[in-house]
């Protein structure tokens, strides 16, 4: 999965605006469905939550992996299909890599969930 074959989550009004009034156009709904995709997975859904919930709102790839129970790579892994799909941003400092919330990519997916 990559960002190029996905719609940014912050921009899901540009293919699901009324989706109760007017159906999408099949590539839309195939791109926004590997947009979802990426929550759909519960390791992902804590990542987003331990990152929100963290002092000053971003975390250390270093202090996911403990609290997750899976190992790095696999953390690393997830944390990537969440920078691709536009929920996270990464800043790289010194050898670790810093993880926060991308502002209003959760406010877009909950406004699209009221519409259905």
């Amino acid at each position: 999965m990559t960002s190029a074959t996905m719609i940014p989550i912050t921009d899901v009004s540009a293919c699901c605006t009324n989706v109760t009034r007017e159906s999408i156009s099949a590539e839309n709904a195939e791109l926004l469905a590997r947009s979802l995709k990426a929550l759909a997975d519960p390791a992902r859904l804590r990542l987003i939550s331990m990152v929100a919930a963290s002092e000053g709102a971003e975390a250390c790839v270093c202090d996911l992996t403990e609290p997750l129970g899976l190992s790095q790579p696999t953390v690393s892994h997830h944390l990537k299909v969440l920078v691709e799909a536009g929920y996270l941003e990464r800043e790289k400092r010194g050898t670790w890599a810093y993880y926060r919330l991308t502002p209003g990519s959760l406010d877009a997916v909950s406004s699209l969930l009221r519409t259905v």
